[in-house]
């Protein structure tokens, strides 16, 4: 008497069809984060240099100010007032407390200018805001 089936079925499998779609959600994800990221250093702003001026890793969710050289306010590509900037800085400090800003002034900005802006984002009680510069290049460091 054999009572063991000969029949072993199918060994299973590993599905890839989810994993592909999770793949490519992700990708998607990433590519349009990385085209928004870039709008906001496509602005026509010279930074002021600094020795200790570095390109930092973006953190999520950062919010980058752009402050021209006639005063103008943008943020995202979109000119602000002050008090309209102090409104959207109102809703992310809310909802998103210790938000990180990050102001990139243009260095022909009048000191004034910048002064507002970093008035509006305390007003809004931002304070995890940080100021934006280049590196020293090599030709000027050797060249002072």
């Amino acid at each position: 008497m054999n009572f063991r089936k000969n029949n072993k079925g199918d060994l299973p499998t590993f599905q890839m069809t989810a994993m592909m779609d999770i793949v490519f959600l992700l990708l998607c994800f990433f590519i349009t984060t990385s085209v928004f990221s870039q709008w906001e250093y496509e602005i026509d702003i010279t930074l002021p240099s600094a020795e200790s001026g570095k390109v930092p890793d973006r953190l999520p969710g950062e919010i980058i100010i752009n402050i021209s050289q006639d005063g103008r306010v943008s943020v995202n590509q979109q000119d602000l007032t002050l008090d309209a900037l102090k409104g959207r800085l109102d809703r992310l400090a809310r909802y998103f407390p210790g938000q990180p800003v990050v102001l990139r002034a243009d260095k022909a900005t009048q000191y004034e200018d910048l002064i507002k802006v970093i008035d509006t984002c305390r007003k809004a009680d931002i304070w995890n805001f940080s100021m934006a510069t280049s590196e020293v290049k090599e030709d000027a460091k050797n060249g002072e």
